[in-house]
């Protein structure tokens, strides 16, 4: 099929942007990548009169680590989180978790912003935002605003974001711990049927920080404060690894698809963030 009619737009900056969406209302939709809307738009589950392509919109570009903080620009593909060598050495769970989406075609076209600002609770990047604490910056007509990738996702589909609103930036700190990105999926090109981030400092032995978060589990990503309260003091021992998902399993609300019954992906999560954790104490 082919989409409805639409006028296409291709702002120049980032407040032409933000005017057009301001003119148009409901019936206006940024594209980034493109990669969720545009089959929408084909198979008619989404009519769109106005389609805001950020391409041109040089404001939402780069990538700068320096004084501890990284900051991503909504339009990074993910190919330039892979390539990108001060990102590798300041977070390298980014480079493990791209490198994982999709296939070489999807990345060099994808975005680290359309990821996450889409509210798919599939994707990658949501969960990995929320395990790096990072926040969000989004600019609309009446200024900017910082949000927390924790708070960010509030159900399917449905995130902190306003219509009038554009994903400009991501930030976090740098981090030295060790990390792990663990994804279990039918194919490649897939979603994850589970997927775990972590990140884990050590200090005496002993896990001194422990932050989880799990993809495609529930209606949004989740970050599980008490897998990694779990964590914290102990030496990673099979007890603590079995607290730590037993936390976890607490947390989701996985659903029947056809990726499986809820108890295979409970099952699956299990195994993945065992996994995770494991690799990202090796590395810590």
């Amino acid at each position: 099929m082919i989409p409805s009619a639409f006028e296409y737009h291709r702002p120049g900056d980032l407040a032409s942007a933000i005017g057009i969406l301001t003119e148009h209302g409901d019936e206006a939709r940024v594209i980034a990548g493109g990669h969720s809307l545009i089959p929408m738009m084909k198979l008619r589950m989404a009519s769109i009169g106005h389609l805001v392509d950020l391409q041109s919109v040089a404001e939402l570009k780069g990538i700068t680590v320096a004084g501890g903080q990284v900051n991503i620009g909504a339009m990074v593909t993910q190919a330039e989180l892979i390539s990108h060598e001060g990102l590798a050495k300041a977070a390298p769970i980014l480079r493990e978790a791209a490198l994982q989406i999709a296939d070489p075609q999807v990345r060099y076209v994808g975005t680290v912003g359309g990821n996450v600002a889409n509210g798919d609770p599939g994707n990658d990047m949501p969960g990995l935002m929320q395990c790096l604490d990072a926040q969000f910056t989004l600019v609309g007509p009446g200024g900017s605003r910082e949000v927390a990738a924790r708070e960010f996702f509030h159900g399917l589909y449905s995130t902190e974001r306003g219509d009038d609103e554009i994903l400009t930036s991501i930030r976090f700190a740098a981090t030295t711990a060790g990390y792990a990105y663990e994804k279990q999926k039918r194919k490649i090109g897939d979603y994850a049927t589970a997927a775990a981030a972590v990140l884990l400092t050590k200090a005496g032995g002993k896990v001194a920080s422990a932050s989880i978060a799990m993809t495609n589990l529930s209606d949004t990503p989740i970050w599980s404060a008490d897998a990694a309260a779990a964590l914290v003091g102990s030496d990673c021992s099979a007890d603590a690894v079995k607290s730590a998902v037993a936390a976890m399993l607490g947390d989701i609300d996985p659903q029947q698809d056809n990726r499986g019954p809820i108890a295979f992906k409970k099952h699956v999560a299990g195994v993945i963030l065992g996994r995770a954790i494991a690799r990202a104490w090796s590395r810590a």
